[in-house]
């Protein structure tokens, strides 16, 4: 299978101000592309591997795999979860969910922020539905694919590498999660609730 990059749901200065146009450009044209690619030749090696049964290298093009698969899946999911339209405290059955979990939409927010901030080196915050457990969590994600938790269905990420905020907010990752929250695509993270509960 070819892997495309997707394109992006809404123009490159569509979130401004609170993610500018570079930024965006930069993060969705060069990196999230650089995973997708990642991806593809993963997938060729591991299938030359197979058809060849050559298995030398199994381990190092699964780890490629998890690596760029989990960084092009939550690129996707990152992009999905802001919208120029965004913003505001969480509405519909997620926000009643969030409600009843956490007390509050403050509480959660502080906690998802918390998260997002405390997360070590690259790496992501991603709010899941663990269908297992029938809970809502808060994940800390490192790389792409490290501290996740099985049976864990995204429901929205929040991208903390450098790469992803730098250029407007340089080393100030609490300023970018403050200014991320303004762009919170709720109608997106409803649908995405309502299919992972089906």
């Amino acid at each position: 299978m070819n892997y495309q990059l997707p394109e992006l749901p809404y123009a490159y200065d569509a979130l401004e101000p609170h993610y500018d146009e570079q930024t965006v450009k930069l993060h969705h044209d060069i990196h999230h592309k650089s995973y997708v690619d990642g991806l593809n030749k993963a997938e060729e090696k591991l299938q030359a591997a197979r058809k060849e049964k050559d298995f030398g290298l199994i381990k190092h093009w699964e780890r490629e795999l998890a690596f760029h698969g989990s960084g092009h899946v939550l690129h996707t999911l990152f992009w999905e979860s802001m919208s120029p339209d965004g913003g505001g405290p969480a509405i519909g059955k997620i926000g009643e969910r969030i409600e009843a979990q956490f007390g509050s939409f403050e509480s959660f927010r502080d906690v998802f922020s918390a998260a997002a901030g405390a997360v070590e080196g690259s790496g992501w915050a991603v709010l899941a539905w663990n269908r297992e457990l029938e809970t809502l969590q808060i994940l800390t994600v490192e790389k792409h694919q490290d501290l996740t938790v099985w049976g864990a269905l995204p429901l929205m990420a929040l991208d903390v590498w450098e790469h992803a905020y730098y250029l407007k907010y340089q080393n100030q990752r609490p300023k970018w999660i403050e200014a991320w929250w303004n762009l919170v695509n709720w109608d997106g993270v409803n649908e995405r609730f309502d299919q992972a509960m089906n």
